[in-house]
């Protein structure tokens, strides 16, 4: 039988906060995260994460990350980036009155003696002629420690407008 989804945690945005930022992994589960309509509150910006260690957010460049973008009024494409000091969802933004939605599934967050793995499904509405992309790809947060959450933050100075974040823990 498949794992239950067990929710830990759900932030839905109020005001213009510049992180959102969701806690609880306390085991060695695998967990989710699910976002859907993040929007910035002016301009474009570019959506990223980071692990969060005691609750603090993890901005050391240990970040390696790997995706394959698509979009609908271009080539396809792909890209890498080794020691960043974030999750990037790269290249793509998200404009003010245009969303994002997707799909974080994190592996060995409280594992203090092996990296964090995370996996990203995203879509992205934003302006253009087709103003819709998609992304895939992957993160190693390369350096062994016990995370207990994730932050998500925006490119710039950018503040979060709208959106939902909610953490579940996958229970075998």
């Amino acid at each position: 039988m498949a794992g239950s989804l067990i929710q830990v945690e759900t932030n839905t945005v109020t005001g213009t906060p510049a992180t959102v930022t969701l806690t609880g992994i306390n085991s060695n589960d695998s967990y989710m995260v699910a976002f859907n309509n993040v929007t910035p509150s002016s301009g474009g910006a570019e959506l990223m994460a980071r692990v969060t260690v005691g609750g603090s957010a993890d901005s050391s460049s240990e970040y390696d990350n790997a995706y394959k973008f698509f979009r609908a009024d271009g080539a396809f494409g792909t890209g890498a980036i080794v020691n960043g000091t974030v999750m990037d969802f790269k290249p793509q933004q998200v404009s003010a009155g245009r969303s994002a939605n997707g799909v974080l599934n994190l592996f060995n967050f409280n594992n203090s003696s092996e990296f964090s793995y995370i996996t990203t499904e995203a879509s992205f509405f934003w302006n253009g002629s087709n103003g819709f992309s998609g992304v895939i790809g992957g993160v190693v947060q390369t350096e062994a420690q016990a995370c207990d959450g994730i932050q998500f933050l925006l490119s710039g100075s950018a503040t979060f407008a709208t959106g939902t974040f909610t953490l579940y823990k996958i229970q075998s």
